[in-house]
């Protein structure tokens, strides 16, 4: 049976940097298990930094980048189709495969063999959904029991989308489909509050300085509409919000910050709840020099294919 390393972690912990290094030393292809960094021109929102694939002069193969239109709504379904080609793919160059990301339900989706399914538009369950807040629309979520990453659930479009896959899961029985076995070694990057709190707050100064109010304006001029943009959440929605003149700058700055610092509070506590299904972390410190922290990966990994 092919392995898989995973490396998980709150969003500015340094995941990519960690993964591509990792990569390096042990000739392996990045899968990206990252729910923005699919959509081609979303690239200073969703940190996608490819100069991170660059180690040591040399390129680090990378996959479920770049692979759908800004605007369309790439699902967990289909990030199951497209991780399982990219992990074969990885296999035959006979590397590595690294899957990397923050997304905790496309990372469990594949760690705990999740069988899904395509989830149709129920129209009905929609209308009755219609002009509940997003806390109202949370509370709604939590009471089903199936799992589905909250994490990213920050805009009501999104959460009505969430509702509609747990109602339907609910009533339809999961599709014989199984999806295969593959054991992991899994790593997480445990980095302390405060300095994940500076990190998130230092990156996007940067990332706003780089241009990301352009990028989304471009976005917005070759088409795509606002209102989906808005739904990939976090800058998008805040940015998106401030270009077409719905919060002045400033507004924008402060309320995207705070839903930042919320959102990886919720990434963590959904990897605590991985741990708790059964999902082996192996945690390492961010503190720790990343030549280190690489050298007690490869030596993990050298233990769990032994």
């Amino acid at each position: 049976m092919d392995k898989l390393l995973t490396i998980l972690g709150p969003t500015a912990c340094g995941k990519t940097t960690f993964a591509t290094h990792l990569a390096f030393e042990l000739g392996g292809e990045v899968i990206s298990a990252d729910s923005r960094q699919v959509y081609r021109g979303m690239d200073i929102g969703t940190g996608k930094d490819l100069g991170d694939y660059i180690v040591n002069g040399h390129p680090i193969p990378y996959h479920l980048i770049d692979i759908a239109d800004a605007g369309a709504k790439y699902n967990v379904y289909e990030f199951q189709h497209d991780f399982l080609e990219a992990f074969k793919l990885a296999c035959e160059h006979k590397a590595v495969p690294i899957m990397c990301g923050g997304t905790g339900l496309y990372l469990e989706s594949v760690l705990r063999g999740y069988r899904l399914s395509p989830v149709p538009q129920n129209p009905e369950l929609r209308a009755s959904l219609e002009g509940k807040s997003l806390d109202e629309l949370t509370d709604i979520l939590k009471g089903y029991k199936t799992l589905h990453n909250t994490t990213d659930v920050d805009t009501a479009q999104r959460a009505i989308r969430a509702i509609e896959i747990e109602d339907y899961y609910q009533k339809t029985p999961l599709d014989e489909r199984e999806f295969p076995k593959i054991e992991s070694l899994v790593i997480g990057l445990d980095i302390n509050r405060e300095l994940r709190r500076e990190k998130i707050s230092a990156r996007l100064h940067s990332r706003l300085e780089e241009g990301m109010v352009d990028e989304i304006r471009n976005i917005i001029d070759s088409g795509v509409k606002p209102d989906d943009l808005i739904y990939y959440g976090l800058e998008y929605k805040f940015v998106t919000m401030y270009v077409i003149g719905q919060l002045k700058y400033e507004e924008m700055v402060s309320q995207l910050e705070i839903a930042i610092h919320q959102f990886a509070k919720r990434q963590m506590t959904w990897f605590r709840g991985m741990e708790r299904r059964g999902v082996n972390i192996h945690w390492l410190s961010c503190d720790m020099p990343i030549e280190e922290r690489v050298e007690v990966a490869k030596q993990l990994w050298a233990d769990f294919v032994k």
